[in-house]
């Protein structure tokens, strides 16, 4: 085998190699996503429920005050927590969050506020700190199995903030940047601001959402006191399962290109490697006719 066609063999090989690898790795964010989208379908009731009784609340108790009803501009300071992935060859899920919170944070800045920002995931740690920019805290590595809690962590920390009464510390406003998983294959980066709550007027919320009736006990204020933790808690767990389906789905479709690519590579060079094999065939045919009409020469002249 002449040293060309090794060449081709080899890439060949390494090229039917990482379609394996692809392979399995599609198979594996497939079997997961089911997983994932079952958690996300069980905490996305919660989380409206607990969003709509919230709204309940703040819309017809007017009189009701809490930090995180409140707009002001205290510290300047507000929070952005994204979330990313914690492995690569996921395609441009990470990439997708990381330009939809640069792209608020710039907003941001446009408007005299100072961006602070929380991550989740190894890709956006590492993000920040090849460029060396400050990260007030970042939660990377993070383990699928404990979503639950590090939804319960994350939210604990930013509400601190929010409710901090150092100006070095505290934050007016936090969004949350993360990845809406809407079907396997559709999902979307977006930004979302979760505190403080928008309540809207009470006649146009009649008009938009009809709130169910309830019974505040003792006062709304108390109610308000137990819920909205449980809101933001909620709020964070539902959109960081979500950017975890949503990574799944991003992985399956990204190792189903790779596992094609590498096909089309396969084939690319194993036309390659039997162009040189017919190339390396005529030119010993062509060898051995030349040699043999130049014995036949040689054998005529000397009769």
């Amino acid at each position: 085998m002449g040293a060309q066609q090794r060449v081709f063999k080899k890439r060949i090989r390494s090229a039917q190699g990482m379609q394996k690898i692809f392979k399995a790795m599609e198979m594996i964010s497939a079997a997961r996503i089911s997983k994932a989208n079952a958690r996300v379908q069980a905490t996305t009731p919660y989380a409206r429920a607990i969003t709509h009784a919230v709204g309940a609340v703040a819309t017809h108790s007017t009189e009701t005050v809490h930090p995180f009803l409140e707009e002001r501009a205290w510290s300047g300071r507000v929070g952005i927590l994204l979330i990313t992935a914690d492995r690569g060859m996921a395609g441009s899920y990470s990439p997708n969050a990381i330009r939809e919170a640069e792209q608020l944070s710039n907003l941001l800045r446009e408007r005299g506020k100072e961006p602070v920002f929380y991550i989740v995931g190894r890709k956006g740690a590492s993000y920040f700190s090849f460029r060396e920019r400050p990260v007030e805290k970042a939660w990377a590595p993070y383990s699928e199995d404990a979503l639950v809690e590090l939804g319960r962590e994350i939210s604990h920390t930013v509400q601190e903030a929010l409710l901090s009464e150092d100006k070095d510390k505290h934050i007016d406003e936090l969004y949350v940047v993360g990845t809406r998983f809407l079907s396997r294959f559709n999902q979307e980066a977006r930004s979302a601001r979760l505190v403080p709550i928008e309540v809207v007027d009470a006649a146009s919320a009649e008009e938009s959402d009809v709130y169910p009736l309830y019974e505040f006990a003792p006062d709304p204020e108390e109610v308000l006191n137990a819920l909205l933790p449980r809101y933001v808690e909620s709020r964070i767990t539902n959109i960081l399962m979500q950017s975890v389906a949503s990574e799944h789905a991003a992985r399956q479709r990204a190792m189903s290109t790779a596992a094609d690519n590498a096909q089309t590579q396969i084939r690319k060079f194993t036309r390659l490697a039997n162009s040189a094999r017919q190339a390396e065939i005529t030119q010993e045919i062509t060898e051995i006719v030349g040699g043999a009409d130049a014995l036949a020469g040689s054998g005529k002249k000397e009769r």
